[in-house]
């Protein structure tokens, strides 16, 4: 017998161990236990990163020293990085107070479509439509045991526990969770004094950049995988709040919640979630910045609940074909397509057709940045915005409220529409048409809907690359309202005379608008 094979009882105990870990763990956005994709709700600010970091930043005398791998000569190897910061990443195990989702086949609208299929692959027949278990990953932040995890970890959780590598076994209170970030805090008690890590400051990563994943893959706990920073600030779709660091160390099911330290042994990203045909890692994970989670986490520690400031409006960021349309080479910045009527920027002035370009003072690169920044922001504070309107920058005050969820932009607009004429024109491959009385019946469109018509879309046009079609408003062209299709004529006209090769159409279908930059050739 080849004493290097398992035996029968060995593979059946491994067997259990596998199974045990792919019942308990799912998920898109999740790699940990009951994954469900955050509901993105809005719930609102927290202190500052640079506040957050200031309060835990090593003093010059604690400043931890770089492992030996980096000092010259010396052979290459994370060891001792492990060693030191192993004890802290603990094993989160969670019974399900509800079916899991996959086992009731219902998928979140929020995931995005590359991350779906892994959710599915654990669900069906293999899914335990009873009392679950489920396997996840967390770090200890404080002695006083404040543990981090993924929100999708705990979520529905009747009973939380949580193992360290010591074999110390506590149960777990939750203390709060952010959804929109998918970042939860959960406690423990004990007598011992607990190893903990620290949050490093994600905004000093490069691409390229050695990084050390620690957590529970399928229930083996205390994996260590490396790898490299593939990405920063990548958009998932997921929502406004995360720009996820992209990284190849392998991460799988039960990694959720763990730690992403750089060569430091600093916590610099949770792992969270992967991008993956079959389940399994293939080198694309992701990371939520520790930026993000350590202003999320002052939240929760002090409040329970993450409250985000609330500007009311809708915006998009710019595009090559935007910015020329507006007659500027910048693409930095976000344009406001809709104003919530009666909210803070209606209050303040701000005008559908603004660019936002910075907030207090801090320039906006597009608009997610937008979104975070007006996030952070406390409801009850005035913040100064300064716009781009009609070529000249203007500072608007604004006073930030409490988002809240419920609020949604209405598209009831004044002015009556019966002075719109009958006629008929194409201009831009678009067929148009005024909203005359018998329009408005056919597409049952109210009075408050101002604008014109399309009624036909040529499909070689740039519009119709533009998603253009009919049935859609056009609300205004280069900024100026529109009520016939002379009008669009006229500031197409315009737009030649100026030498512009585009224009900025405002949309609005099914109660929604945006903008759309739209080529109008040369003269």
């Amino acid at each position: 017998m080849d004493n290097n094979q398992p035996t029968a009882s060995q593979h059946k105990r491994h067997s259990r161990l596998l199974a045990a870990a792919s019942a308990a763990v799912i998920v898109v956005v999740g790699l940990g236990a009951f994954a469900l994709a955050p509901d993105h709700q809005a719930a609102p600010p927290v202190p500052h990163a640079t506040e957050a970091f200031a309060a835990n930043t090593p003093t010059t005398k604690q400043r931890i020293q770089p492992p030996r791998m980096l000092e010259n000569g010396a052979p290459f190897s994370f060891a001792d990085l492990v060693e030191r910061v192993s004890p802290a990443v603990v094993s989160v195990t969670v019974e399900a107070k509800a079916e899991p989702m996959a086992a009731m086949g219902q998928l979140p609208d929020n995931i995005p479509e590359p991350f779906r299929q892994f959710f599915r692959n654990f669900g069906g027949q293999n899914a335990v439509p009873q009392k679950s278990i489920g396997v996840g990953s967390g770090f200890i932040i404080d002695k006083a045991g404040y543990i981090v995890t993924n929100n999708h970890v705990v979520d529905h959780s009747s009973k939380i526990s949580v193992k360290l590598p010591d074999g110390r076994t506590f149960d777990a209170k939750l203390i709060g969770t952010d959804p929109a970030t998918d970042v939860a805090l959960i406690k423990v008690k004990s007598d011992k004094a607990l190893p903990t890590v620290e949050f490093g400051d994600d905004r000093q990563l490069r691409v390229g950049d050695w990084v050390v994943a620690v957590g529970n893959p399928f229930g083996l706990s205390n994996s260590v995988t490396a790898g490299i920073v593939s990405s920063i600030g990548r958009d998932v779709g997921n929502g406004p709040y995360t720009d996820f660091i992209q990284i190849d160390a392998p991460i799988n099911r039960g990694n959720s919640g763990g730690p992403t330290f750089d060569l430091r042994g600093q916590v610099i990203g949770m792992n969270s979630m992967i991008y993956s045909p079959t389940g399994g890692s293939v080198g694309i994970g992701f990371a939520i910045p520790a930026s993000t989670i350590h202003d999320v986490v002052a939240q929760l520690k002090a409040h329970g609940h993450v409250s985000r400031g609330w500007l009311g409006v809708q915006i998009q960021s710019m595009t090559p074909e935007m910015a020329a349309s507006l007659g500027s080479k910048d693409m930095t910045g976000a344009i406001i397509a809709e104003v919530v009527p009666d909210g803070p920027a209606a209050r303040a002035g701000m005008q559908q057709g603004d660019v936002v370009v910075a907030v207090n003072g801090k320039a906006v690169q597009d608009s997610r940045d937008l979104s975070r920044r007006v996030a952070a922001l406390p409801a009850g504070s005035k913040a100064t915005f300064t716009v781009v309107r009609d070529g000249s920058r203007k500072d608007i005050t604004a006073d930030i409220t409490l988002r809240n969820d419920q609020k949604i932009a209405s598209n009831q607009k004044g002015g009556s529409g019966n002075d719109q004429s009958e006629s008929k024109t194409k201009a831009m491959g678009l067929g148009l048409s005024s909203l005359t009385p018998d329009v408005r019946r056919q597409f049952n469109l109210d009075d408050s809907v101002n604008g014109v018509l399309v009624t036909d879309v040529d499909p070689n046009s740039d519009a119709a690359d533009k998603g253009l079609r009919p049935g859609d408003i056009l609300r205004s062209i280069g900024n100026k309202p529109v009520r016939s299709p002379q009008d669009v004529q006229g500031r197409i006209a315009d737009a030649h005379a100026a030498g512009r090769k585009s224009v900025l159409l405002l949309v609005t279908r099914g109660g929604g608008e945006r903008f759309i930059a739209v080529d109008i050739g040369e003269t």
